[in-house]
Formats: C-alpha cells, structure tokens, sequence
C-alpha cells in the first residue's frame, strides 16, 4: 500500500492532469518580413495552451470585440520591439483575427516604420510577460533579396541582434531549435509519462537501450517526414494516439508484465505517432527546405537529449526503488496513476 500511495502522490502532484496540462509549454510562430525601413511582423499563437487570461482576450480580439482588439493592440506594441540602427521603429496598423483552422489559432499582424533601413536590427519578445513563463517564440526573419534566419526566443534568451548590412552577419537559429527541442521533451508531460510507462518494469540495460534505440528511431523518422512535408496527419488524429499509446502501455505493466521482452516493438510502434506530434512544433513554420533541414536538426537533437536526461534521472531510482524488500509494487503504482491520466487525455482529446 505504500508503494501505492507514493506513486500517486509523485504523479498526482507532479503532474496535473488536464489537456492544458498535458504540454506545459507553448510555442508561438512568428515571421518577420523586412523590406528597407518597413517591416511586417505576423505572430500565431494557439490560444488553448497559453496563459488562460491571454488566451482568452487573444480569442475576444478575434472574434470582434473592440475592447479586447485594444488590449492585444497594446500588448503587441509592448512585447514585440524592434529598432534599427539604435532609433526604435514605430508600431503602424494592426489587425488581429483567427486563422479560420477551427484549432484556437489566433493570428496576430503589425506594421512598423523605421527611421533607418539599415544598420543593427534588434528584436526584442517579450510576450511571456502576458502569455505565460513557458511561452517562446519562433520567428523566422526574411530580409529582401536575402536567405531566411530563424531564430528561438526562449525563457532566458528574449533578444536577437542581426546585421541588416550583411547576408551572412545573422547568427545561426541552431542552438535555438535544440533548446527548442529539449524544452518540448522536458515540457511534454504526455511525452515523459509515455517514457515512464515504457521503462517502469524494464530491469535489464539492454532492454532499456533496445527501448529507446526504437522509441528514438521511430519519433526520428515521422519527425523528419512530417516537419519536410511528405507525411501530414491531423492533430486530431495524432493527440488522442499518443494519449492512447499512454494508455496501452500503462495497462499492460499492469496486467501482462511478461511481455516486457518485446517492449522495444511497443517504443518502435508507438514511437511513430509520437514523433508525428513533435513535428506540430516545426510544421507550421513554412521554412524553406534549407532551414527546416537545420531546424529539424536542431530539434531532433535537443528533443534526444531531453529524452536522455529524463531517462538518466528517472530510471536509476526507480529501480532502486523497485527492488525486492523495497517498495516492489511501485512500478505498477506509477502503472496505474500513468493510465488514469493517460485516460482523461484520451477522452478529452477525442470530445474537443
């Protein structure tokens, strides 16, 4: 009963269950289109996984409300700020209204004047102070006549500086879209309870490398497909899978722990329709094939190193936990929290 008891208390206060909750983190996508001294700032946001305030002024602005197109006019004019040359540009026409995708996706655009057309471009985002502590943007920078730079802006990296002199003065978006990465794994409650869930019963280190190789290599393959265009499969399809795969795995270390042999199929199986809801990360950014490939790099290697830590981390303990003597029924405990969870998921996945 112990072992039962501390493994509802380590997930249900860990980890609220909820679709809001089951990504804690939520990724805007933004272009930045910069010809001479204008510039056309464009941001989508996902209304449903940002801070619930915001979120719902963002989807009143949207939907017509005057009071609420003020507000969001005001936020963009305070959080997204750019300057060139070191004189500040200034915020022209805004439009806010909803991407017409029936997802919650809001659609934000603003011009700007610049009294300098060349010189240092600074970029500050600073929407995390209304959208919520996890929210990071991608912005995409196009400079006439110029190849595309991405960029991440992250929790503790709100600033870019790009030479508008030069084509090759922008830094590189790479170590960006690892942070990226690690942030959607570490950030991905659905992700990690899958992970627990596949490796709470493992006992042997080669079965836990034969697990995740497969888990690695599957998410790799529909990850690099989906984000380059050639696979497209609905988030509606996608989300309540994952949910699913929570589900299946949870249930069977509850009831058929022998087959833990051929888990590494399961990781490899499942693994696929993981990787397709990593890929929701990067798909929306309309990259050219260049960019998405560095992109995809990047995230794919955070994502795998997240997925490491969290291993790293986890499973030493549990197995020392595990042992006979100890608290021997706690992988089913955690089994069984992870399936309840992974349960209400599905369900709401499938009514939204």
């Amino acid at each position: 009963m112990i072992a039962w008891g501390l493994g509802f208390l380590l997930l249900a206060g860990l980890v609220p269950v909820g679709a809001a909750w089951s990504h804690v983190s939520s990724t805007g996508l933004a272009t930045l289109d910069v010809e001479g001294g204008r510039l056309a700032y464009r941001l989508t946001v996902v209304t449903s996984e940002v801070d619930p305030l915001g979120g719902e002024i963002l989807w009143r602005a949207a939907g017509g409300d005057r009071q609420a197109t003020g507000t969001v006019a005001g936020f963009l004019r305070a959080y997204a700020r750019f300057s060139i040359g070191g004189e500040a540009c200034a915020p022209g026409p805004i439009a806010v209204r909803g991407a017409g995708t029936g997802d919650g996706k809001v659609v934000l655009d603003m011009a700007l004047s610049c009294p300098k057309a060349s010189g240092p471009l600074v970029i500050v985002d600073d929407w995390p102070e209304v959208l919520g502590a996890h929210f990071q943007t991608v912005l995409s920078l196009r400079v006439a006549g110029r190849p595309s730079h991405e960029f991440v802006f992250v929790e503790d990296r709100r600033r870019a500086t790009v030479d508008l002199a030069g084509a090759d003065a922008a830094p590189s978006g790479f170590p960006g879209f690892v942070a990226l990465g690690v942030e959607h794994i570490v950030g991905g409650i659905d992700h990690l309870l899958f992970l627990l869930a596949l490796l709470a019963v493992v006992r042997s280190v080669w079965q836990t490398v034969k697990i995740v190789t497969a888990f690695t290599l599957a998410h790799s393959v529909t990850l690099s497909l989906a984000a380059l265009g050639l696979v497209e499969v609905p988030s509606a399809i996608v989300e309540p899978l994952i949910a699913a795969s929570i589900v299946w795995v949870a249930l069977e270390n509850l009831f058929a722990p022998q087959t833990v042999g051929r888990r590494w199929l399961v990781a490899a199986l499942f693994g696929l329709v993981h990787g397709l809801g990593f890929a929701s990360a990067l798909t929306d950014l309309d990259l050219s094939r260049a960019a998405m490939v560095q992109a995809l790099l990047g995230f794919n290697i955070g994502v795998e190193l997240g997925q490491l830590a969290f291993v790293a981390v986890v499973l030493p303990p549990l197995a020392w936990a595990s042992r006979p003597g100890r608290l021997a029924r706690l992988p089913q405990a955690l089994s069984a929290v992870v399936a309840v969870m992974g349960a209400v998921w599905l369900v709401e996945r499938v009514v939204a």
